[in-house]
């Protein structure tokens, strides 16, 4: 019960990191370094940490299937096994990336444990 209760947790968090994105774009320079310059890059923000986040999380929560979970959480570990490698070799190793990963290692593990 308690697994299901911290995936659920985890769908919604994905899904409130999309809003953000949506809505306010230029708020995502803080954790994630990246900045919306020009219409191009807003879009990009809206659409791929907005849209996409929302759509992801989401999924398992309309779905209601263990497989959807257990893929955004496999979305989760492959997020941080490149950000874990990329913050060796661009030598990136700051606290808002150390954070992150952290946090995507454990809404990974928390969303493929079989319930």
């Amino acid at each position: 019960m308690i697994v299901q209760i911290l995936q659920i947790i985890a769908a919604i968090a994905t899904i409130l990191t999309g809003l953000v994105s949506l809505f306010k774009p230029e708020s995502v320079t803080g954790f994630t370094g990246l900045r919306p310059e020009g219409g191009r890059g807003i879009t990009e923000i809206r659409a791929v940490l907005g849209g996409f986040f929302i759509a992801l999380g989401a999924a398992p929560l309309f779905l209601n299937s263990p497989v959807a979970y257990a893929m955004l959480g496999i979305a989760y570990l492959g997020i941080a096994l490149v950000r874990g490698i990329s913050l060796f070799v661009d030598k990136s190793v700051t606290q808002s990336n150390v954070i992150s990963l952290v946090v995507e290692i454990i809404f990974g593990v928390i969303l493929v444990i079989p319930v």
